[in-house]
């Protein structure tokens, strides 16, 4: 049952609501007298369902204690966010009664900078919540482009290759990572397989993604896999040449292959899927555009 004296501590603001500024100054705070004061419904129960989810939460248990770590992926800056972010951490620390943690990831250096700020929710004299996010961006997150490095941590590479995979660097990073999970794939491949996954889900539709579906597609290590082989058949299902055209010229680049002009516009004007497949399937190993474009049935020394 609530006492009185409860009810007293509260309803006196209820009676003379200027009273809150005139005791704030006793603490300091200087907030102006309200030019007037209405009285809002003070059951603050959900009475429908609000759906809210946060991107991932995970109860961490350490050495120190335990807290929750509720992390966002966010591509853009929104003014609806912070409230939307103090209501997961309050929310968990109400449920769980663990310390919360939120950290955000940002693809982009404008978005990771503007989540970084600290969000004060309140009134400018003082604000009652402070939201401070611990944020990842392309600034606080190395470019790992050594396989020996990448193969250390190969999570901490894929989230590299994701921060910076519209920056000069993403191609180092990526074929770091291919030769670090080919060395995985022989003792796990299940796990190499959902890291393929994740990283092109991390690279979206930017360039470095094509370069890495090609990359996983036509490895070596990877060729008889059943992830390089889905791959290849989503390159041929897509039934455009003009796909099948870029996806070569992109492996014979990675590959140091020398291409002329005269080379790019017979590859670029070629419409016949079968014979551009042909020389994709070469160009894993070709040495030179030769061998790439060797009459059919000749022997080249290339992987079939």
């Amino acid at each position: 049952m609530v006492s009185s004296s409860h009810e007293a501590l509260h309803r006196i603001f209820q009676q003379e609501p200027g009273l809150f500024a005139r005791a704030a100054r006793h603490l300091g705070v200087a907030f102006p007298p309200p030019l007037s004061a209405s009285e809002l419904s003070t059951d603050l129960t959900e009475t429908r369902p609000l759906e809210r989810r946060v991107d991932t939460l995970l109860r961490m248990e350490t050495e120190d204690g335990s807290f929750v770590l509720a992390v966002e992926s966010q591509s853009a800056p929104s003014v609806d966010k912070p409230a939307s972010w103090a209501y997961y951490l309050s929310h968990v620390y109400a449920k769980y009664g663990i310390p919360p943690v939120l950290l955000v990831v940002c693809p982009d250096r404008k978005t990771a900078a503007w989540a970084a700020q600290q969000f004060d929710i309140g009134p400018r004299q003082w604000p009652s919540l402070t939201l401070r996010p611990l944020v990842l961006g392309p600034n606080d997150v190395p470019v790992i482009d050594s396989p020996d490095e990448a193969a250390r941590d190969i999570p901490l590479t894929i989230l590299s290759a994701a921060l910076h995979r519209c920056e000069p660097e993403a191609d180092a990073i990526l074929n770091a990572l291919a030769k670090a999970l080919k060395s995985l794939s022989a003792d796990d491949e299940t796990t190499a397989g959902t890291f393929i996954e994740l990283t092109e889900q991390g690279l979206g539709t930017s360039r470095a993604a094509d370069l890495w579906r090609h990359l996983m597609a036509v490895d070596l290590s990877f060729f008889q896999s059943q992830t390089a082989q889905k791959l290849r058949q989503e390159g041929r299902e897509e039934g455009r040449a003009e796909g099948q055209a870029n996806a070569l010229l992109l492996l014979l680049h990675h590959r140091g292959v020398e291409v002329t002009d005269g080379d790019r516009e017979r590859i670029e004007s070629c419409d016949d899927l079968d014979v551009l497949d042909l020389w994709l399937t070469r160009a894993i190993a070709a040495t030179s555009m030769t061998e790439v474009f060797a009459p059919a049935g000749e022997t080249s020394g290339t992987a079939d």
